[in-house]
């Protein structure tokens, strides 16, 4: 009983505290604009404070002895984080928490597995259009990575230490043929806020050096510059996409090879082309099964 009355006394002061620590001060409603950024970061770190200090009253009051470890406060800079909304290590465990899985508009087929073989050779399944009726298509190319694993992908290959690599991607053609899609609708499409060149922001400087049309596909070299994942500067990067529209589809799939336009120069231009030039997307043979979409991890 007495454990409860002192538990209630130090929840009550608990509270109280709180009230006062997550008010707004009175100096950061009325100083300029130019002087609340340094109130910011004391009120924001009495909020903090706060809530180590209240965790360990309520802890010690109850019997129980709870701690704040320090690698969890030393993992998020606050004080960048407040300043420009970013931690400064963005590859760390703070940098991956709350990242959403980029858009690639890639549906694999239910039953099918994403496999590369010894010689290279890269085979998928994805399903185009209505869900009520996809139309299935084997997306093929030959790469010299490895294919790459996790949530974060559906089809890519990627060198891990160099960040070449090549994905696949789907886009609506709205009724176009893949030679009169206009060149905005591949940057629009490559580069969005949700694209998987946007993980640590939205690529800058983008610019369609070529575009030629071979057959029924469509080929484009595209710079830009995109934030690096471990240095967080602006890196260019050079890009060439082959492009296709499978028969009986409104779909453009898309394999997109990529690498740092410094590697690019420095030979692996042609990995990247031999990557690319080897896609084929072609509709599946048919067979009884009902075609499903896998679910997502």
């Amino acid at each position: 009983m007495m454990m409860s009355a002192v538990y209630a006394v130090v929840l009550s002061l608990t509270l109280s505290e709180g009230v006062k620590a997550f008010a707004p001060s009175p100096l950061v409603l009325q100083t300029a604009p130019s002087q609340r950024s340094s109130d910011a970061t004391v009120l924001f770190s009495n909020r903090r404070d706060f809530i180590s200090n209240a965790a360990i009253a309520v802890g010690s009051a109850s019997g129980i002895l709870i701690s704040t470890p320090k690698s969890a406060l030393a993992d998020v800079d606050t004080d960048s984080f407040i300043k420009t909304g970013m931690v400064s290590m963005p590859m760390g465990v703070s940098g991956q928490a709350g990242k959403a899985k980029p858009v690639t508009g890639v549906v694999l087929r239910d039953g099918s597995e994403v496999s590369r073989d010894k010689s290279g050779n890269v085979l998928s399944e994805i399903l185009l259009g209505k869900s009520s009726e996809p139309t299935p298509v084997l997306a093929t190319f030959s790469s010299p990575w490895p294919l790459a694993k996790g949530g974060l992908f559906d089809v890519e290959c990627r060198d891990a230490q160099t960040g070449d690599g090549a994905f696949l991607t789907v886009a609506s053609a709205k009724g176009k043929s893949v030679a009169d899609l206009p060149k905005t609708f591949f940057t629009d499409s490559l580069f969005s806020s949700t694209g998987r060149f946007s993980f640590y922001g939205a690529p800058t400087d983008v610019r369609v050096k070529k575009s030629d049309v071979d057959g029924p596909y469509r080929y484009l070299e595209i710079v830009f510059s995109n934030l690096s994942q471990s240095t967080n500067a602006e890196i260019p990067r050079t890009a060439l996409v082959a492009a296709t529209i499978p028969e009986g589809t409104d779909y453009v799939v898309m394999l997109v090879g990529s690498s740092t336009s410094n590697r690019w120069k420095r030979g692996a231009e042609k990995s990247v082309r031999e990557t690319v030039g080897s896609f084929k997307a072609t509709l599946a043979p048919t067979s009884g099964l009902k075609a499903r979409a896998k679910e997502r991890v």
